[in-house]
């Protein structure tokens, strides 16, 4: 059994991350928050034996195996580093970090611990855009040209908070949503983005100047060329991810969700078919693979270095949108 310490009381511990670990054979054995009455209250709450305020006693606690941050993402680089010296395995929240630097030095940290560090993007695990990457490898769309993503959201009121208000801490809408695109894109293209063009926009929610909402186009190493709309503001629109190839093409519908949702069409010569899936708990599937990593079978869903590359694109796609112009992405791993 792998036993976990997790680094922020955070709400997707709670709603997801929490049920995952204990689904897949883990138990969750300690919270750190830096507010000792919420900690406490977490851990009744969620049935965590220990809540502790400090991330030295967490992380030297001998009970525990790995760890999952979760705090705001300025926090990431020092809390990773300090749980890969400290020998724990270390599974964290998008983006990695606020820079590919700081991104790198926390992939490096781990391998010379010799501990598994993986960033949790859930949408690879989901059975929609696993199909969608296996029809592709078979060749049922002929050669991909061009995807769209569709994941312009609203974010409900309990999770605006830093999001919208604070720069520093890594918030607005790129780094929380596009980064998912980016990896997402990545896993079902089989190819690395190379170039991001983009315009941002405030809409009204974010604070402080933080975009709330963004469009743009990243060109793949493959040649694809791939639209995205994110955003915070939309109460009413789907989301959805679409690939077109020569021969053909797959139409994802409401799959850039935490849910283990949605459906895929593949439209060809012979007309529509709906694409067989095998849904489960996307969390639970990212679990399962981190367990068995642990454990020397394999490799997490993704990787430091998948995090590297999704941290590299948002932030092509933040700069092109300050500067109106296109931008390369080089993660430099």
């Amino acid at each position: 059994m792998t036993r976990w310490g997790l680094i922020g009381a955070s709400t997707i511990a709670r709603e997801w991350m929490i049920g995952a670990i204990r689904a897949t054979g883990g138990d969750v054995v300690s919270v750190m928050s830096s507010n000792a009455e919420r900690g406490r209250k977490y851990a009744d709450d969620h049935g965590i034996a220990k809540a502790v305020t400090s991330l030295d006693d967490l992380v030297n606690d001998p009970a525990i195996d790995a760890v999952y941050i979760s705090t705001t993402n300025e926090l990431h680089r020092d809390q990773a580093l300090v749980a890969a010296k400290a020998g724990k395995h270390i599974l964290c929240e998008k983006p990695l970090a606020m820079s590919l630097d700081d991104a790198r030095a926390m992939v490096q940290a781990a391998k010379d611990a010799g501990v598994v560090l993986a960033t949790n993007h859930h949408l690879r695990n989901a059975a929609t855009h696993r199909a969608m990457r296996k029809a592709i490898k078979a060749g049922r769309i002929g050669t991909p040209l061009a995807a769209r993503v569709f994941h312009a959201v609203y974010l409900p009121p309990h999770l605006q908070g830093w999001r919208l208000e604070k720069p520093e801490a890594g918030g607005g809408v790129i780094l929380d949503i596009t980064v998912h695109d980016a990896d997402t894109l990545r896993f079902v293209l089989d190819s690395d983005p190379v170039e991001a063009i983009a315009l941002s926009q405030s809409g009204g929610m974010g604070k402080a100047g933080l975009e709330d909402a963004v469009m743009g186009v990243l060109r793949f190493q493959n040649g694809v060329v791939a639209q995205f709309h994110d955003g915070f503001t939309t109460k009413f629109a789907e989301t959805g991810l679409e690939v077109h190839g020569t021969e053909g093409s797959l139409i994802g519908r409401n799959v850039m969700t935490q849910r283990a949702t949605g459906s895929v069409t593949l439209r060809d010569a012979d007309g529509e078919h709906d694409l067989p899936l095998d849904q489960a708990n996307l969390y639970e599937t990212a679990l399962s693979a981190f367990h068995a990593a642990i454990a020397g079978n394999g490799k997490p869903s993704a990787t430091g270095e998948d995090g590297i590359w999704s941290l590299a694109t948002g932030l092509a796609v933040a700069e092109a949108a300050r500067n109106g112009g296109a931008v390369k992405i080089a993660p430099g791993i």
